[in-house]
């Protein structure tokens, strides 16, 4: 009896010193991590362990942030498991993608597998990331120092703006001091339009402007081309993070402050030490929050290269009018 109570001190004693050595190795991966993912779009993964627990979400490109399936170790090495819904033969499958991750560092190398229902592979990649640095306090808003206002829009010139994919139908015309994106075609049906950009980049400001959501309407402002302000039709919904004025798949706004399409609204947005305040027609929506990282369709991941401002017009009509940016002096 005596040899089985030894015995079984000594397996779990083993046990836990396992534990405490893996989860030592392991606890280097937890953060947030910069990616540029197969076909150099950027990606985010962001690690965490709560108790015994590890999670791990992470933003492919376009899209939200989105929960992986599985989040686990094997060899010192972090494995991501995520599952996709497909349809193949008119039937639904599913597709198992494995994501193998190696530290370098405050650098990661990642591989990725894909097999189909059948465990056939059907696609893998190589690709990297790097670890982001924690987000500082919040700043001071009511001590920052700002330049001077530089109007984006000129009165009937598309002067400043450049169409970012120059194979896609444009959209986008100015007159009189409004911006608008029409995206039905000749035909009549809805067309995939170009996104827009300054040819100006910046790094932290405010920026102010109006906009009218038509019905259905869905476009976004993109800061620094790196974090999207949605802009949507949204009138009437619950709060959500894909609402007018949430930080995409990120922040929800606090309150639903938007109006009914086809009126004209003020958007008031400060980006300040990778923070963000968003005022919606005059109500403070988002307050100086931390941002985590990328929305989906920024052009890159890092968070610390200046940007421009960019809008997207490839889902629906939309219109602008009066907006100024207003540097913040550092």
């Amino acid at each position: 009896m005596k040899k089985l109570m030894l015995g079984a001190t000594l397996a779990l004693l083993f046990g836990t010193v396992a534990n405490a050595v893996e989860t030592t190795a392991c606890l280097p991966y937890v953060g947030r991590w910069a990616l540029t993912i197969p076909g150099g779009a950027a990606g985010w993964l962001g690690v965490e362990k709560t108790g015994e627990q590890w999670k791990s979400e992470m933003l492919w490109g376009w899209g939200s942030v989105v929960p992986n399936a599985e989040t686990k170790f094997e060899d010192g090495k972090l494995i991501v498991i995520r599952k996709h819904n497909r349809k193949k033969d008119g039937k639904d499958v599913v597709y198992v993608e494995t994501i193998t991750c190696t530290l370098d560092g405050d650098n990661m190398k990642l591989a990725t597998r894909t097999v189909d229902e059948t465990g056939k592979e059907v696609g893998k990649a190589d690709f990297s990331g790097s670890r982001i640095p924690p987000v500082p306090p919040a700043p001071d808003l009511a001590k920052v120092k700002f330049g001077e206002p530089i109007p984006l829009f000129k009165k009937d010139s598309l002067d400043g703006w450049e169409l970012m994919d120059k194979n896609v139908a444009n959209g986008w015309s100015m007159k009189d001091g409004t911006l608008s994106n029409r995206v039905k075609g000749p035909d009549g049906k809805n067309r995939h339009c170009a996104n827009i950009k300054t040819t100006q980049t910046f790094e932290d400001f405010n920026l102010k402007t109006e906009v009218r959501m038509l019905p259905g309407g869905n476009s976004g402002i993109y800061l620094r081309g790196i974090y999207e302000i949605q802009m949507a039709d949204t009138f009437g919904r619950p709060v959500d993070s894909h609402n007018m004025c949430g930080l995409y798949s990120r922040i929800t706004p606090t309150e639903a402050a938007e109006k009914p399409a086809g009126e004209w609204q003020t958007v008031d947005i400060t980006l300040c030490d990778r923070h963000i305040t968003v005022i919606l027609n005059g109500k403070k929506v988002i307050d100086n929050k931390a941002i985590l990282g990328c929305t989906g369709g920024a052009l890159t991941s890092d968070e610390f290269k200046p940007g421009p401002i960019y809008l997207q017009g490839d889902h629906s009509d939309v219109d602008y009018r009066n907006m100024v940016l207003t540097p913040i002096v550092k």
